[in-house]
């Protein structure tokens, strides 16, 4: 089915890497101050979200030790 086989020119592939574009891309428009806003909440909301569970799971995280010795299972009490 395509059994013919032709030789392929690859000078164009070593071409591309002399050739550059002399079209410069838009400049980009500054932000907004809706758009700032929005990343300032963004930003904000996330620092909250990680400062708050480091504040919920330092007590779970905790070892303490004045209550590990004291306190025994119910099924070591029903020998």
């Amino acid at each position: 089915m395509f059994g013919r086989r032709e030789s392929v020119p690859f000078a164009f592939l070593s071409d591309a890497d002399a050739f550059r574009s002399n079209v410069a891309p838009p400049p980009r428009e500054p932000a907004s101050a809706g758009e700032l806003a929005g990343r300032w909440l963004l930003g904000g909301c996330i620092v909250a979200g990680l400062v708050g569970s480091l504040v919920l799971g330092m007590p779970a995280l905790s070892t303490d030790r004045s209550a590990t010795g004291t306190e025994q299972s119910e099924a070591s009490d029903q020998r």
